[in-house]
């Protein structure tokens, strides 16, 4: 009898010491939340998230937590759970006295639970490209950072920092040099850079297999555009330059140097067909061209003569210096006149109305809010909530403008191996919000919990964050 229960024991003993054996370890386990999948829109009740390092080893029903061992265990009761957003539109900016000023946004990125940005190029490229790498190697607390480098342009162009280009064989060198560099992608804009220069840009970045993001010169049109192959459209006003009837005699005049964009704007409006739009808009769907709509700095720009920002709390978060450099656009728009000022507000309000005829014709929107210096009160971090939150005004659902900063960025960048969603095998980039986004957009804002790369920040954390960039920039 003695011998049967020693025997029991040991057995229970062995079996017990298996089971222990045989539990997952993990640094983090988030369990009891609700898990948001982005693409279809569906809440997963009682999950479990874990979390090895920087990666995702699985998504689990929560009965399995028996069989998982945590060194960090997060209750997510009645919280929601959605991938880190992604703000496909950011500058960096000013000058080398306001490199320091640059880097202190990193921060807000992040207590904003956005853990990719794409820099769309100004004139600190080579400490974007050092920063990006830092971050990468964990010698720099930040987004993971994606940038163009310096962008191409035209002779004389008025930007800062530019790689200008005037022929063909200056074009090849320039993105030999920007390859070299190891760029995410290539920055074009139309400043001054000529027509045929811009198409050849786009068959070349094309046959090397480089991602391109562009402004559209008034002097071509958006199916030229679009069937050579740019990746990106960056903001709303050549979405509507492509909806006109009059698109390519506006394009023949800009060419001609007949007319202006400026003055090419109220034409456009009038001239714009729903049906000759969703055309065009159709073609740029089949073709692949993203558009980042930009709200943010359009309706900023659009309506100061209602709004100064001038006492916006956000404001403490910035440095003097890029403070000092939203001037710019506020005096320029101060000079217009009521005309102009009427016309700044229609065609806002015309661009914006435009996402959801975009959604039907099946272009892909890629939420950036084009933040940095130069963007008047278009503020690091909290700027995409608000890009979120115009996009819903335009029309779109919340989940579609949730989708817009979520799925469009790693697909763009070819990065859904590693990012986009939260399965095994993903970068451990989440955000746990208080409330639902998908029943009211604004619940973004809600952030209780950011991890990025594995590391917890919770929201005490995420406060402090915001407290050492407030007195760094005062």
């Amino acid at each position: 009898m003695i011998r049967r229960l020693l025997a029991h024991v040991l057995l229970l003993t062995v079996i017990g010491g298996n089971a222990v054996a045989q539990k997952k370890s993990v640094d983090v386990l988030i369990k009891s939340g609700s898990l948001i999948d982005v693409p279809s829109g569906k809440v997963l009740t009682k999950k479990l998230i874990a979390i090895r390092g920087n990666t995702i080893v699985g998504v689990f029903d929560e009965p399995q937590a028996r069989t998982i061992r945590a060194k960090n265990v997060i209750d997510a009761t009645g919280k929601f759970i959605i991938p880190g957003l992604w703000d496909m539109h950011v500058h960096f900016g000013g000058g080398d006295t306001l490199i320091d000023e640059n880097r202190n946004l990193f921060p807000l990125y992040i207590a904003h639970g956005i853990t990719g940005i794409r820099d769309a190029a100004a004139d600190l490229s080579s400490s974007v490209l050092q920063w990006r790498d830092d971050i990468e190697k964990g010698r720099l607390v930040g987004p993971t950072l994606f940038t163009s480098g310096p962008k191409l342009e035209g002779y004389k162009s008025s930007w800062i920092g530019d790689l200008e280009v005037s022929t063909p064989a200056e074009v090849d060198h320039m993105l030999d040099s920007l390859q070299a560099m190891k760029v995410d992608f290539i920055k074009i804009t139309d400043n001054t850079i000529k027509p045929h220069l811009y198409l050849y840009i786009l068959e070349q970045t094309r046959k090397r297999g480089l991602k391109t993001s562009g402004h559209v010169p008034f002097a071509l049109t958006m199916d030229q555009v679009s069937s050579a192959g740019l990746g990106s459209v960056e903001h709303m006003t050549y979405v509507l330059k492509a909806g006109s009837r009059r698109d390519k005699e506006v394009a023949r005049k800009v060419a001609a140097g007949t007319m202006t964009n400026r003055v090419a704007l109220p034409i456009l409006l009038q001239s714009f067909d729903e049906s000759t739009a969703l055309a065009v808009y159709r073609r740029m769907a089949k073709n692949g061209t993203v558009v980042v709509p930009t709200l943010s700095i359009s309706r900023v720009t659009a309506y100061l003569d209602q709004e100064s920002h001038q006492k916006d709390s956000y404001l403490q978060y910035l440095g003097k210096g890029l403070r000092n450099t939203y001037a710019w656009r506020v005096n320029r728009a101060a000079q217009d006149g009521p005309e102009a000022i009427a016309d700044r507000h229609a065609v806002y309000e015309k661009t914006s109305s435009l996402l959801p005829l975009l959604r039907e014709a099946g272009v892909t929107i890629m939420a950036g809010t084009d933040a940095g210096f130069l963007n008047s009160f278009v503020y690091p971090g909290i700027g995409l909530h608000h890009e979120l939150g115009y996009f819903v005004k335009a029309g779109l659902t919340p989940l579609q403008a949730l989708q817009s900063a979520i799925i469009p960025g790693p697909a763009f960048l070819n990065k859904t191996s590693r990012y986009g969603s939260i399965s095994a095998g993903k970068q451990a980039d989440l955000v746990l919000l208080d409330r639902n986004p998908l029943q009211d957009i604004e619940a973004t804002q809600a952030i209780d919990t950011v991890v990025l790369r594995g590391v917890v920040y919770n929201r005490s954390a995420l406060d402090t964050m915001l407290d050492e960039v407030k007195k760094k920039a005062n």
